[in-house]
C-alpha cells in the first residue's frame, strides 16, 4: 500500500502534524510518510519527545518505521495490528508526557485489549497541556464519547530535569459515541490543582489563593483548589517547579480548562492570577470546548459513529492543521463556521 503523504511544514509546521499523522496511521492501518518534519521550528526535525511519541505508536501497532532518529526530517511508518498490553516509554528529557499521549491514545481506543502505559518525562512543561489538564478536562471529554482513560501521577517532572512519571490505563471501545458540545451552560463548580515541587508549600498556596481571589471577584463561589506540595528533600520528585490547572464544570456537562506554569522570578500570585484570567476568558466567550481541547478532539470526532458538533472558543492553527491531516487519511469532510483566531463551530460525520 502506498503511504499517505503528509507535508510536515503545513499550517503551524510543528510536532502536532507528526503526532496526528502517526496516530491515524496506526488507527487506519495505512502507512504514512511525513516529510519536512517541524520545518518551521528553530530546531527542525525530530526531538526527543517526538521520537518517543513515534516509537510508542510503532510499538503498540507493531510498525516498522524508517528514518526514526533525532533531527530526522522525514519518517515512513508501516503499521500492522493495534495491540493492547503493558508498555513503558521514557522521553529521556523534560519532553511532554501529554504530547506522547496525544500520539498513542487515538489508536489505543480501538486496541484488542486494555493497555497500561508507564511514561517518564515532563508532566508540567511549557507549550503543552499539563497532565492535570489532561486528566481533569480532556479525559472527561473523551469519557463522554465512551472512551475511558485513567491516569495516576507518580512523580511530577518540570523543565529542565524532567523525570516525571505517570501511569495511564486505557479501556478500548468498539465504537466511539459522537458528541455535541455547543452550549457552555451555567458554571456549576470550579476546581483546580495547585502544586509545587522542591519549593516551600506557600508557593502552591499563594498560587491557589490568587486564583481564587480573581474568580471570586467575578462572582464565582465554592471554588475548590487542591494544594499539592513536595518540599525539598522529599524524593522522588526531581523539581523544582510549580503550576496550577483550573477547570469549570457546567450545566451542559462540558468541562473548560486553563493553566499557568511557575517560572524563576515569577511571583506565585502572578501564576495563579494568570490561570484564573485564562479561565475567565474562556467562560466569557461562551463556547463548550476550550481552545486547547478542540484540536485533540478532531481525530476522535472523525472516527465516532455518527455526527459530532463542537463550538470552540478559538479556531487555532493546531485545530485547522489537525483537520487537514485527518481529511488526508479518512473519507470525512469537516464543516467549519468561523475563522482562525475566533470562536468557531466544527462539525463532521464520523465514519464509525
Amino acid at each position: 500500500m502506498k503511504p499517505v503523504e503528509i507535508d510536515g511544514s503545513y499550517g503551524e509546521g510543528g510536532g502536532q502534524i507528526l503526532r496526528t499523522a502517526v496516530a491515524l496511521s496506526a488507527l487506519t492501518g495505512k502507512p504514512v510518510r511525513v516529510y519536512n518534519i517541524r520545518a518551521k521550528r528553530p530546531n527542525p526535525g525530530l526531538q526527543a519527545q517526538h521520537l518517543t511519541g513515534v516509537k510508542a505508536v510503532a510499538m503498540i501497532s507493531k510498525a516498522r518505521v524508517d528514518g526514526l532518529r533525532i533531527r530526522s526530517t522525514e519518517i515512513t511508518m508501516y503499521p500492522q495490528r493495534i495491540t493492547g498490553g503493558n508498555f513503558s516509554f521514557d522521553v529521556g528529557t523534560a519532553g511532554s508526557i501529554s504530547l506522547v499521549l496525544q500520539s498513542v491514545l487515538p489508536a489505543l481506543a480501538f486496541a484488542a485489549a486494555p493497555s497500561s502505559l508507564k511514561i517518564t518525562g515532563g508532566t508540567d512543561v511549557a507549550w503543552s497541556p499539563p497532565i492535570d489538564y489532561m486528566r481533569n478536562v480532556f479525559f472527561k471529554l473523551l469519557a463522554k464519547m465512551g472512551y475511558h482513560v485513567d491516569c495516576e501521577v507518580n512523580r511530577r517532572g518540570h523543565y529542565p530535569k524532567g523525570g516525571g512519571q505517570v501511569v495511564v490505563c486505557t479501556h478500548p471501545v468498539e465504537k466511539l459515541t459522537p458528541i455535541t458540545l455547543m452550549d457552555l451552560g451555567e458554571v456549576q463548580r470550579i476546581q483546580g490543582v495547585s502544586h509545587c515541587v522542591r519549593l516551600p508549600r506557600h508557593v502552591a498556596e499563594r498560587q491557589a489563593s490568587a486564583a481564587r481571589r480573581v474568580l471570586e471577584a467575578k462572582g464565582y463561589r465554592d471554588i475548590e483548589i487542591a494544594v499539592e506540595s513536595y518540599p525539598p528533600g522529599r524524593d522522588p520528585h526531581p523539581g523544582p517547579g510549580s503550576g496550577i490547572v483550573l477547570w469549570a464544570e457546567t450545566s451542559t456537562g462540558t468541562v473548560i480548562g486553563a493553566d499557568a506554569l511557575g517560572e524563576r522570578g515569577k511571583p506565585a500570585e502572578k501564576v495563579g492570577e494568570e490561570a484564573a484570567a485564562k479561565l475567565l476568558e474562556e467562560l466569557r466567550l461562551g463556547a463548550a470546548v476550550d481552545r486547547h481541547a478542540s484540536d485533540m478532539l478532531i481525530p476522535y470526532m472523525a472516527v465516532a459513529d455518527g455526527s459530532s458538533s463542537i463550538k470552540t472558543s478559538e479556531l487555532t492553527m493546531h485545530t485547522a492543521t489537525a483537520i487537514h491531516v485527518v481529511e488526508s487519511f479518512l473519507p470525512v469532510k469537516f464543516e467549519v463556521e468561523g475563522k482562525l483566531g475566533s470562536p468557531a463551530v466544527i462539525r463532521v460525520n464520523g465514519i464509525g
